[in-house]
């Protein structure tokens, strides 16, 4: 558990169940496709329908995703589990019951570590149940009524359930984060929030320091890191102003409305015996040997924390630098590939950490859609490791580059005239002609003024258009000046 932060008196609790879809290109218990963006109603088998006589098969690659997912969690994967039927009635649930599991779930326990600000965080996880989605209702294009798509019917989903740890929105969002980088690491899910690959309930509550916990409400599918953030905030000053006008809190299911900021009650809330939960007859236990759960930790990839250690290790990075490195797998593919075209483990990390960081957020990009590949960046690092061109010149490069310039970093850097000055006649020729121009800060330099240095660092740079070498123009100006 973390450290509570009070608002307004009050003490936040937060608990996030998150519904992420498998990666898998069948549905759990069907073969019909998960491919997203089909005409409605065109991926939904005579199995997803309830057709009287079919029977669901377990998709073994689902499991497989469900166990990588324990494995990396230091989760236990039980070797007997349960399919249970969850029985509620909605339109778009054709059997009038969800497969799902209860009792007996395929990932129990585990925890989540990651950083809010630069603070260490810890999140335990419950459990991780297998179970199928529900399809789609669509009120937006039909006047007076409403449409069934059962597309998403039966796709296969992993539902990761946190205790209640986390103690503020900030904590909750990095949650969420280090959860969507971790399965998306691990393969398991392609993280598509906008299709709702990834879909996160937060139940929010209150109470005073050292009390019971307070009744909660659940927000229901938030599908952006903002929106969950936002949701959150909303429901705490709600449900503390209700407290303080001494009304209570019923336990209700809530949506968040993105256009008004704000939650509002759908439903109270059921509890598990509301659902009626019993084992499915129409599937045997799921088993899982030792030997299962071997083979699926052999083709484990490396996870963040273990490449981060690496990259402390063996790239000499500091943690904080290494933990960003990692923060997603295509951020540490295209670290690593920067990293072999440059040779300079560091300067690769503090260009991905500072222009090309800034350029993406700029833009509102992913590092995937980096306009710029580690090659062409990491044959502009080599020229600014040997000198040949100045940061600021390179930022210049980087500029073309990113704008799609069609010529490498050398023709860039020949084309622009940001070769810096190789020639040491030249150079002492303008540091004697900086020293003779400006006698103040000459005075002030040798009274002990280090600015007064920098000043005159900036002459040269400023005489020479930018084309001296900064290390070597000051190594020169100290031994001229004693």
């Amino acid at each position: 558990m973390n450290a509570p932060q009070l608002i307004r008196g009050f003490e936040v609790v937060i608990g996030i169940e998150t519904h992420a879809q498998l990666s898998t290109a069948s549905k759990i218990f069907s073969g019909a496709s998960t491919a997203f963006g089909a005409a409605p109603n065109t991926q939904a088998s005579a199995i997803d329908l309830a057709l009287p006589g079919t029977l669901p098969v377990l998709n073994r690659g689902a499991v497989e995703r469900a166990i990588r997912f324990g494995l990396a969690v230091g989760a236990r994967v039980a070797p007997l589990s349960i399919f249970a039927r969850k029985n509620y009635f909605y339109p778009d649930l054709p059997k009038g019951y969800q497969i799902s599991q209860y009792e007996l779930p395929v990932v129990q326990g585990g925890q989540v570590e990651f950083r809010v600000g630069d603070a260490p965080a810890r999140v335990r996880l419950t459990r991780a149940h297998l179970e199928e989605d529900a399809g789609k209702s669509l009120h937006e294009d039909y006047a007076g009524a409403t449409g069934i798509d059962l597309n998403r019917a039966g796709t296969p989903l992993l539902e990761i359930v946190t205790e209640p740890d986390m103690r503020s929105s900030a904590e909750a969002v990095a949650y969420a984060r280090a959860l969507h980088a971790l399965v998306v690491w691990l393969g398991v899910c392609d993280g598509n929030m906008q299709e709702g690959s990834f879909r996160c309930d937060a139940n929010v509550s209150v109470r005073r320091p050292g009390a019971a916990l307070g009744t909660r409400r659940e927000i229901k599918n938030l599908n952006s890191f903002r929106f969950l953030q936002q949701a959150i905030d909303f429901e705490v000053q709600w449900q503390i102003d209700r407290i303080e006008d001494g009304l209570p809190i019923e336990q209700a299911t809530v949506l968040f409305d993105p256009a008004t900021g704000e939650t509002r009650a759908m439903r109270s809330k059921e509890d598990a015996h509301d659902y009626r939960y019993f084992p499915d007859p129409d599937l045997p236990p799921l088993v899982i040997e030792p030997a299962w759960i071997e083979r699926v930790r052999a083709a484990m990839p490396e996870l963040p924390a273990a490449m981060a250690a690496r990259l402390q290790r063996d790239d000499g990075l500091a943690p904080a630098d290494a933990a960003l490195m990692t923060q997603s797998l295509a951020f540490a593919r295209y670290y690593e590939a920067l990293r072999d075209a440059c040779g300079q483990p560091k300067l690769a990390a503090n260009w991905l950490m500072g222009e090309v960081s800034r350029r993406l957020n700029a833009e509102g990009r992913e590092i995937g859609a980096a306009p710029v590949a580690a090659a062409a960046l990491g044959a502009l690092l080599r020229r600014v490791a040997d000198g040949t061109v100045s940061n600021h010149g390179a930022r210049q490069v980087l500029d073309a580059l990113w704008d799609g310039a069609a010529e490498g970093a050398d023709a860039l850097i020949e084309r622009l005239g940001l070769k810096q000055m190789s020639d040491a006649g030249a150079l002492e020729a303008i540091v004697d002609a900086v020293i003779a121009a400006q006698p103040k800060s000459v005075q002030e330099y040798r009274a002990g003024k280090d600015k007064a240095f920098n000043a005159l660092v900036g002459q040269v740079m400023k005489a020479s258009q930018g084309k001296a070498n900064p290390a070597q123009a000051g190594e020169l100006l100290r031994r001229k000046l004693g």
